[in-house]
């Protein structure tokens, strides 16, 4: 008879942002009246930049055309598109990463969670902590973590590395050996980002180790800070221990096309073998490739005219979270983030915990946001509010966030 992969027993009960979908469906069943101001889940508002539209109308079009039609997609993207990111991402800032090490995806939570698929089942993990959820789950479906302490909100066989605002959310190296280290700057929950010579220590651990790192960049247009690191390879000798994740999705708007990519050099070699190499045969496996309609409206972000279009939406969702920063420190509340990245990072009012905080919030000032605690031990106490809103809805939030409390 058949059985279940018993491995997905061992996940908590429900993803994070499902349990919030919950509570708020529920509230909204009690009160229909009431408009909820929705500050929760990082999806964006803003529609897709004109030229990015009128890129999908012209790939539309070339499918109505026998001379220009296109069927699957190579698994590992589209030359054009490759080529266009190596020279606009990185060559732009000084850092050689050649198109074949360019592997095209329907977005980086995707390849976050199929990426520990290159590595042995008995790979030790690490995490920042608070941590984007998928990290772990990944890892729980693969088995290689069983042990999780509902009480205590953590995994014994998961090595936490604890952020928090006396280390300015950038984790201490591990005192133990580790195999597999995520971390992500722009941080997502807390908002924080990275000095290069802090990433450099990071990438000095690995290669002395042995271990690889797996760098969340998905946020990295939204660094204003010219000092700060956009990507891993901006540190000397990161090629030969780092894969890098990158994302259309909150840049550009493209939650809903669904287009990101990973980085894997050919210099990162585990047991004699390259993963560039591995990753590419998992992908002609298990993936037909992005659509050749949306390759050719990520393409289009790169032009002039949407690498401006790109930036006025940034812009605006980083002025967003100034509004929501400004609106906290206006009554005492701590707040973190914002400055460089999308996302504000609230410590909870004294005396409560972070689903205390989602309850009072949403019952009081009717505003949704996402409990810290959802993102690790090192969670608890904060809050996670997004700046993906429109200004009306923002404008509001702060408001009945600075009247109830």
């Amino acid at each position: 008879m058949a059985h279940i992969n018993a491995n997905f027993k061992n996940l908590p009960a429900s993803y994070l942002f499902s349990e919030i979908a919950r509570r708020v469906k529920a509230y909204q069943n009690q009160h229909p009246s009431i408009e909820v101001l929705r500050l929760g889940i990082g999806d964006v508002t803003l529609p897709l930049s004109k030229t990015v539209v009128t890129r999908l109308h012209e790939a539309v079009d070339q499918q109505r055309l026998i001379e220009s039609f296109r069927g699957y997609a190579p698994e590992v993207g589209y030359d054009f598109l490759k080529q266009t990111i190596a020279d606009q991402d990185f060559k732009k800032r000084g850092v050689v990463i050649e198109p074949e090490e360019i592997i095209i995806s329907d977005g980086a939570k995707s390849d976050a969670a199929n990426i520990q698929e290159l590595f042995s089942a008995d790979a030790v993990i690490a995490v920042g902590d608070p941590v984007y959820p998928v990290y772990i789950d990944s890892n729980v479906m693969a088995g290689r973590l069983k042990n999780y302490d509902a009480a205590l909100g953590r995994w014994h066989d998961l090595v936490y590395l604890p952020m928090n605002s006396s280390n300015h959310f950038v984790p201490a190296l591990p005192a133990a050996q580790v195999d597999l280290i995520y971390l992500c700057y722009p941080n997502n929950p807390t908002g924080a980002t990275i000095t290069k010579a802090e990433l450099q220590e990071w990438v000095n651990y690995a290669n002395a180790t042995k271990a690889v790192i797996i760098f969340d960049a998905a946020y990295e247009r939204f660094i204003k800070d010219p000092s700060l690191p956009h990507s891993i390879y901006e540190c000397e000798g990161a090629k030969t221990c780092a894969i890098e994740l990158r994302s259309f999705s909150k840049a550009a708007g493209f939650t809903g096309l669904r287009l990101g990519y990973c980085v894997i050099p050919r210099a990162l070699i585990l047991d004699g073998t390259s993963l560039l190499d591995l990753w590419i045969r998992r992908q002609g496996s298990k993936y037909n490739g992005a659509p050749y309609i949306i390759q050719q409206a990520g393409e289009a972000v790169y032009s002039e005219q949407g690498q401006r279009e790109t930036q006025e939406a940034i812009d605006f969702y980083l002025d967003n979270a100034r509004l929501i920063k400004d609106g906290l420190a206006s009554i005492h509340l701590e707040a973190y983030g914002g400055d460089n990245g999308p996302y504000i990072w609230m410590k909870n009012p004294e005396g409560m915990n972070s689903w205390e905080t989602f309850d009072y919030l949403l019952d009081k000032a009717h505003v949704v946001g996402t409990p810290g605690s959802g993102f690790g031990p090192s969670g608890e106490g904060y809050f996670r509010l997004s700046a993906f809103g429109q200004r009306e809805t923002i404008l509001k939030a702060i408001q009945a966030i600075k009247q109830v409390f």
